[in-house]
C-alpha cells in the first residue's frame, strides 16, 4: 500500500511573513505546500490493516518551500524558513 492509494494530492501556496535573518527586512513570500486529503473510497484489495490504517488518516499539508530568497534587492541572499513546522493536520 502506498500513501496514494489512500490520499488526493494538490498544490497550494500561502502567503507568509517572514524576516530576512541578513538584511532584516521583513517581507511576504509565497511558500509553496502538497495537501493530502482523503480518499473517499478506498481502492479495493485493502487488507485488514490497510483498511485500519485507511480509518486512522486524516487529511493534512506537508510544507515543499524550505528555503526562500530574500526580496531585497540589495541583499537577495537565500535563507531558510525560520519555522520548525513542516507538517500541519487539517
Amino acid at each position: 500500500m502506498d500513501e496514494r492509494d489512500i490520499f488526493d494530492e494538490t498544490r497550494e501556496t500561502k502567503k507568509a511573513s517572514f524576516a530576512c535573518p541578513h538584511c532584516g527586512e521583513r517581507n511576504d513570500y509565497d511558500v509553496r505546500w502538497m495537501k493530502r486529503t482523503k480518499k473517499k473510497k478506498p481502492r479495493g484489495g485493502f487488507n485488514e490493516r490497510d483498511r485500519a490504517q485507511y480509518e486512522k488518516s486524516r487529511d493534512y499539508m506537508v510544507r515543499i518551500d524550505d528555503m526562500l530568497g530574500c526580496r531585497n534587492n540589495r541583499c537577495r541572499k537565500r535563507f531558510e524558513i525560520p519555522s520548525s513546522q513542516s507538517v500541519v493536520f487539517i
